[in-house]
């Protein structure tokens, strides 16, 4: 498994990573899938607050054990639980992010996070407190380094050049285009982008006719739009999952695509697919298929 290094950080992370949100919360199911990403070289797993109210969190950190310190380990802060638990609120003060840091770190079983990030954000937040925040955690050494999860062009030119973020999650894939306008620029501030979505609900898989049929639409994509785009890819491209996760590791600015798996046969399937990657190198054919298209909000 390649590594590429966050940003202008001192952290090195895989080119595929574990996204924690579809985890089971049996902790021997779970404990399977970590093993697996593990063996296969995968050293960054990605979780947040949010999920299952931080069981996800305590079950990572409870499977991670002793090998914790081998791995770049990143949460996220910012939706914050309402007391009955039925829904949550935007909570991005400092205060917040702080207590909140805290209790990460407790479930998760560490006393440091490699990266801690926004969970979101609006132009109404405080962001020089915000940064104030982070780089406090920071210099005291509760956190390595921190970035934000979001696709708001306008919120990330507000944080990103008056922070020392390091990344920026993002929803991409080739179908959904979008962030590519904003690559030069969020590498310029020292980030790099680790991507969510790659396989887009595993419409980019080998099973996508089985998902296209319970598919409406995707983005802007019609169900019309997205048989047609996708035949086209998997008449010249033998493994559309392999196609998936070349397309966004072809790009500099991406350090690390975020791949979910809620059994250990859908990471078998990432890794198998990723064994190809290095193979495709023609992208012409996506060009050709696949919209080009600029987020319309939040600009």
């Amino acid at each position: 498994m390649k590594k590429r290094q966050l940003g202008s950080s001192d952290l090195h992370i895989s080119e595929i990573s574990l996204g924690g949100m579809s985890l089971s919360t049996d902790k021997h199911k779970a404990a399977t899938i970590i093993d697996m990403a593990l063996d296969a070289g995968i050293n960054y797993i990605d979780t947040a607050d949010l999920y299952d109210f931080g069981t996800n969190e305590e079950i990572i950190g409870q499977i991670l054990g002793k090998r914790r310190q081998n791995i770049i380990l990143a949460t996220k802060v910012g939706n914050r639980w309402t007391a009955d638990k039925n829904g949550w609120c935007w909570d991005a003060s400092p205060n917040y992010i702080k207590e909140a840091v805290y209790a990460s770190l407790k479930r998760l079983g560490t006393d440091y996070l490699d990266v801690y990030q926004l969970h979101g954000g609006t132009m109404e937040d405080q962001w020089d407190d915000i940064i104030e925040a982070f780089e406090s955690l920071k210099k005291e050494g509760t956190i390595r380094e921190y970035g934000i999860s979001s696709i708001r062009p306008n919120v990330l030119h507000r944080f990103l050049p008056a922070s020392s973020a390091k990344s920026v999650m993002m929803q991409y894939s080739l179908l959904d285009r979008r962030p590519e306008e904003w690559f030069d620029f969020i590498a310029s501030t020292g980030a790099s982008i680790v991507t969510r979505g790659t396989v887009a609900k595993g419409l980019l898989t080998m099973k996508w006719q089985e998902r296209l049929q319970a598919t409406q639409s995707y983005n802007s994509y019609t169900q019309e739009e997205l048989h047609m785009a996708l035949t086209a890819l998997t008449t010249t491209y033998d493994d559309l999952h392999a196609l998936a996760l070349a397309f966004n590791l072809k790009e500099p600015a991406i350090a690390s695509t975020v791949i979910g798996a809620s059994s250990p046969q859908q990471l078998a399937q990432t890794l198998a697919a990723y064994e190809k990657v290095a193979a495709i190198t023609d992208f012409s054919t996506v060009n050709h298929a696949t919209k080009i298209e600029h987020y319309s909000e939040h600009r």
